[in-house]
């Protein structure tokens, strides 16, 4: 890290500019960030962030280099990352999607567990404006990296209100994977779906981080868990982890259920409206595969009756409840790879191929 001190004057013209081609971070994005640190010594710390966004080539708009470290304020903790994990939001932000140029450049990453300045373990929610602490009661909620700088990087400050004690029995880089995908997966089952033990799911999509998520937690609750997935391999995975069966994208179920776990959008939908019960619920969480389905199966929707439920992120009493879940009945997130943060461009591009088996992990 080098040490310097610097003034804001006249700097926001920088404001969104991408950096040099070849240069660690670029000069300009460098002086962005002390300008609206102020008067102050800044320490700089290694980072990958968006420069700016490319909705065709996403991986272009990831930069790595060194930023200026976040600077402690009233109400906020900052926090020394010791893992952080991608997620897919990461590549929408690189896309454009919720990060408009005016906020740029922006750290990436959601998750992250780490040291506060105090010297606790602890593990970061990431959904910033929750409950208005830190930022104000009229503040909409964000997740990191929409308004506030995320966790790819050596620290990060985030209100205070959302660190949470890390168990004991948790690693670093396995609590680093709960707030975002895992936490997702938790609260679709748990709050939306209004399963029970014995009843049967249906998770699209083997593989991605909230699906392998809902596959341990299901089998946990003792639901019955199938999968669906194009990949055989990654099937094969999936049954390992505890799934009663894996079926290929799109097969013909042996029977309905009672609840769809959507996180793929366009390519799967009309699968999940055919796979339900009448009265089931699909809880869908994410689109990956697009927003527009070639069929929205309304007839169905309404002629069964069924529910369809959307569901973001989660509360921070329901990452504590994840959290006990894990330190109390030896549930593990599932680990594809621990990378350093410098290499975080292999890790970003293997997660846009869809070549992932749960969480990535980064730790800078």
């Amino acid at each position: 890290m080098r040490l310097g001190l610097f003034c804001v004057r006249g700097c926001l013209s920088v404001l969104g500019r991408p950096a040099e081609p070849g240069t660690r971070g670029g000069g300009h994005i460098r002086a962005w960030f002390r300008a609206t640190a102020g008067a102050a010594i800044v320490r700089d710390m290694f980072a990958a962030y968006a420069a700016r966004t490319d909705a065709d080539d996403p991986l272009s708009a990831l930069e790595l280099g060194e930023l200026p470290e976040p600077q402690a304020r009233p109400g906020w903790s900052v926090v020394t990352v010791r893992a952080a994990t991608l997620n897919h939001h990461d590549l929408w932000s690189l896309r454009g999607v919720g990060l408009p140029a005016e906020r740029l450049p922006m750290i990436l990453g959601c998750d992250a567990a780490g040291v506060d300045e105090h010297g606790n373990e602890v593990v970061i929610h990431s959904v910033i404006g929750q409950s208005g602490h830190g930022v104000g009661p009229d503040e909409p909620r964000s997740l990191l990296t929409e308004r506030y700088q995320g966790t790819f990087a050596q620290r990060v400050a985030v209100p205070t209100w959302n660190l949470l004690p890390k168990p004991a029995g948790l690693s670093f880089e396995q609590a680093a994977c709960l707030p975002t995908a895992w936490l997702t997966a938790y609260r679709m089952l748990f709050t939306k779906a209004g399963v029970k033990p014995g009843d049967t799911v249906l998770v699209q999509g083997a593989g991605g981080g909230v699906a392998t998520a809902l596959v341990v937690l299901a089998k946990a609750a003792g639901l019955r868990v199938w999968v669906t997935g194009r990949n055989e391999a990654k099937r094969a995975r999936a049954v390992e982890l505890g799934a009663d069966a894996a079926f290929e994208s799109g097969a013909r179920l042996p029977e309905r259920v009672d609840a769809v776990m959507e996180t793929v959008g366009a390519a799967t939908w009309s699968h999940s409206v055919k796979a339900l019960k009448p009265g089931g619920t699909i809880v869908i969480s994410g689109a990956t595969s697009g927003y527009h389905p070639p069929a929205t199966e309304l007839n169905r929707i309404f002629f069964l009756e069924l529910n369809v439920l959307g569901s973001t992120m989660g509360t921070k009493d329901e990452l504590a409840g994840l959290l006990s879940l894990c330190a109390n009945t030896g549930v593990r997130p599932v680990i594809d790879s621990v990378l350093p943060l410098t290499e975080a461009r292999e890790a970003f591009a293997r997660l846009a191929k869809g070549d992932v088996f749960g969480k990535i992990v980064l730790t800078p």
